[in-house]
């Protein structure tokens, strides 16, 4: 164990006992995102530091078959914060987990160490990867009921300052809460649909930003639901307004260097930059089943709007895949680029790890950044989007055989459930007159 596991762990025990921690909640998502926990009491963590805590992985989403069932979620102390919604005494804490199997090996089904893994790979590359989601989400009156329209809790639009009751009073308790728990907010506002919002986490590392946006969807519901109202991050519930996407902005660092910035390059954008885009472009199609793993991601993608159908980049065009924010005179570091595909009800492990594999593939490839002409589509469908990930070996690669392997099927019964139903549109248009 390394010096600085062992502090945090120290750092970890010593504030339960101090705070009055009853409860330690260990969290961990199953492949398509789910957020799983445990509670254990503050006597059993040193063992769970050491060994980890035992589960049946065949009972979680995608872990194991049964007959490898057994798993051991190992909490990350890197990762405790206490839960600032339960400050009556005894309080409550969470720490992710990373996943193992018996012999101490991380398990190949645990979307963080997906993620990791390719984390490791551009650590090797001898970079570092940073992450600032722009995460969308609508609130609702309260919780929608089977075969009922939701109902939005406002009317509000982009920008809009809706009455303090709705809007900005559920932004800023969220905020607090998220900010309480060492989550930095950047930005929040009403976005442009009744009732959607969007809220901004501050950059950080991939990995950190996907735990952080696992937070950021709890913290979410749990404060709708204190208001009496509530949180859907579905990216397109409403036919006539935009969906809710979740737009990454991505950096590279070499140390302390943006390996995005060149001075004398077109938008300062380096040539690293610009291969790391022609990685994504590339292997676009490939990855949309990950980035956009609903079928209902796709009436957001082909809704129109700002949301991409195109495989495609630019630097003011706010439609496109990829896009290069404008630079900051004097600000060499916030040279970045903006992936828009992704929503925000993705596995963000899985979606991170798959668009940093296909840009780093373009920086070891020297793909070039050509100028999008005649732009192919992104998958239209649901379907589509797993015929293209079946023969990908990059996504393969990166997500290991058994995970790849799980999402296909998965989203193929998914497919399969949803070609089948009759809905409310082919009922309401064919019913009066055939």
């Amino acid at each position: 164990m390394s010096e600085q596991i062992s502090k945090q762990q120290e750092f970890v025990l010593r504030t339960i006992e101090e705070r009055n921690i009853r409860f330690v909640r260990l969290w961990f998502s199953d492949v398509l995102g789910t957020l799983k926990s445990v509670a254990i009491a503050p006597a059993e963590l040193e063992n769970a530091f050491d060994e980890g805590i035992g589960f049946d992985g065949s009972a979680i989403e995608g872990f194991a078959r049964i007959t490898e069932s057994d798993m051991l979620a190992k909490p990350d102390p890197a990762s405790f914060s206490i839960l600032p919604w339960r400050t009556e005494a005894p309080g409550a804490a969470r720490m992710f987990c990373d996943i193992i199997m018996p012999d101490g090996s991380p398990s190949h089904s645990d979307p963080r160490n997906v993620l990791r893994r390719t984390l490791d790979k551009a650590a090797k590359m001898g970079y570092t990867c940073y992450t600032h989601p722009e995460i969308e989400f609508f609130l609702f009156k309260s919780q929608p009921e089977k075969g009922v329209a939701p109902v939005p809790v406002d009317q509000g639009g982009y920008f809009d300052h809706t009455p303090a009751v709705v809007g900005h009073d559920f932004r800023r308790q969220a905020i607090t809460l998220l900010e309480a728990m060492g989550i930095s907010v950047e930005f929040s506002h009403h976005e442009g649909a009744p009732g959607q919002q969007e809220i901004d986490l501050r950059y950080a590392d991939a990995l950190s930003t996907a735990d952080n946006i696992m937070t950021f969807r709890h913290v979410i519901k749990e404060v709708a639901l204190e208001q009496g109202f509530y949180a859907s991050f579905m990216p397109k519930p409403f036919t006539d307004h935009p969906g809710s996407g979740m737009h990454t902005h991505v950096s590279l660092f070499e140390g302390e260097n943006n390996a995005f910035y060149d001075a004398n390059a077109e938008f300062h954008l380096s040539k690293v930059g610009r291969s790391f885009i022609a990685g994504i472009l590339k292997h676009a199609s490939e990855m949309t089943a990950i980035t956009n793993q609903w079928v209902n991601s796709y009436k957001r993608l082909q809704g129109g709007g700002e949301a991409p159908s195109l495989i495609n980049w630019g630097q003011s065009d706010r439609g496109a895949l990829v896009r290069i924010p404008m630079y900051k005179p004097n600000k060499e570091n916030s040279t970045r680029i903006e992936f828009r595909s992704p929503d925000s009800a993705c596995n963000p492990y899985l979606a991170y790890a798959v668009m940093l594999a296909a840009g780093l593939k373009g920086i070891e490839e020297g793909y070039v950044l050509e100028e999008t002409r005649d732009a192919k589509p992104l998958p239209a469908n649901l379907n589509e989007a797993i015929v293209a990930m079946e023969g990908s070996e990059l996504v393969r690669q990166t997500l290991g055989e058994h995970v790849f392997e799980f999402v296909l099927r998965n989203k193929r019964a998914e497919w399969q459930d949803y070609r089948r139903q009759v809905s409310a549109y082919e009922l309401d248009r064919y019913l009066p007159v055939l």
